[in-house]
């Protein structure tokens, strides 16, 4: 990744992370390696542990049309990644867990990136 695009995936994850605080999360870790994976925030929401993937783009896109950009073999390496941290890190099998997305879009030209969060996304 070039140095740009890990400015602008870090500026991504903090808005997300703003984002999530907003709607009453509680932010456990960032940027979590768990084998050959990475879990980009780990939250509590309502009880469950809340495993958070980050998606950013620039432009006048709709996020909306790059929710699919979380991609069926994405959404596996995630899943595997969070069983790992599970294993891990929880001493109950009984954990309420799910996977949450969101989406940040950067303007294309001057205005503020929004950040939209879509729970239970797959």
């Amino acid at each position: 990744m070039s140095s740009a695009s890990a400015v602008t995936g870090r500026y991504a994850e903090n808005l997300a992370c703003l984002e999530l605080v907003r709607c009453g999360y509680e932010i456990v870790a960032r940027n979590v390696r768990c084998g050959r994976g990475e879990l980009d925030i780990i939250a509590r929401h309502d009880g469950a542990l809340v495993f958070v993937e980050v998606k950013s783009r620039r432009g006048g896109v709709h996020p909306a049309a790059f929710a699919e950009s979380v991609s069926p073999r994405k959404q596996l390496l995630v899943r595997r990644a969070a069983f790992r941290y599970l294993c891990s890190h929880c001493r109950t099998a009984d954990v309420q867990c799910r996977f949450d997305v969101v989406l940040v879009v950067f303007p294309g030209g001057p205005g503020t990136p929004s950040a939209t969060l879509i729970r239970d996304a797959f």
